[in-house]
């Protein structure tokens, strides 16, 4: 399915994804200061943090780089179950890539990671999130301290939120909710006390 996408959807993609990259690169930059100074000390830490942050830095590109920027053809990097567990490897967020997801069409994998970046940052205090397959594609149940995700994020993803409403915050949701519909989808929110369940119906299906 073809579809046109606002330069203001593209624009603010740009400022999230440098968002995403500019602590693990500042923190290089740090790091390479640090290898300035004479002593051992220093030096050894310096060397820590630029390796943990170039670690970081790879990881949010490679998932980004799927997320965001996979449009069909051969897979060029890991497999989206890899790129998931390395995005949320040092967080707070334990996350399980079931088997079931692991075999869907690559297209259906890259909206069950925008899924999954979706769940993430609603376990902002850390949590579990879990990724399986539905009867129409990805389904994604998170389970954590806070109010999952707030009511501007659900709007953006059902694409209810207009555009000239959209932040670099928001923005990911709103492209989740358009990957979804370039599939023949849309995504429903359940969102209850500690926990919340992004699924998906076919188009024009009402809610169950």
């Amino acid at each position: 399915m073809t579809q046109s996408v606002d330069l203001r959807v593209l624009e603010l993609l740009a400022a999230r994804l440098c968002h995403e990259l500019i602590g693990p690169v500042a923190a290089i930059g740090n790091g390479v200061e640090l290898l300035a100074e004479e002593e051992a000390d220093f030096v050894r830490e310096a060397v820590a943090l630029v390796e943990e942050s170039a670690r970081k830095a790879n990881r949010r590109l490679q998932f980004y780089r799927f997320a965001y920027g996979f449009s069909g053809g051969e897979l060029t990097g890991p497999p989206p179950h890899q790129l998931a567990g390395a995005l949320f490897a040092d967080s707070g967020v334990a996350c399980e890539y079931r088997e079931a997801v692991r075999a869907l069409p690559l297209e259906r994998q890259k909206l069950a990671c925008n899924m999954l970046a979706i769940g993430g940052e609603a376990l902002s205090r850390g949590g579990r999130i879990v990724i399986d397959a539905g009867a129409v594609g990805p389904e994604l149940e998170g389970a954590g301290e806070g109010a999952g995700p707030s009511v501007q994020i659900c709007d953006a993803l059902t694409l209810a939120l207009p555009v000239g409403e959209l932040t670099s915050r928001n923005v990911g949701a709103y492209f989740t909710g358009l990957v979804a519909a370039g599939l023949g989808c849309r995504i429903i929110v359940d969102a209850r006390p500690g926990g919340f369940r992004l699924g998906l119906v076919a188009a024009g299906t009402a809610a169950g």
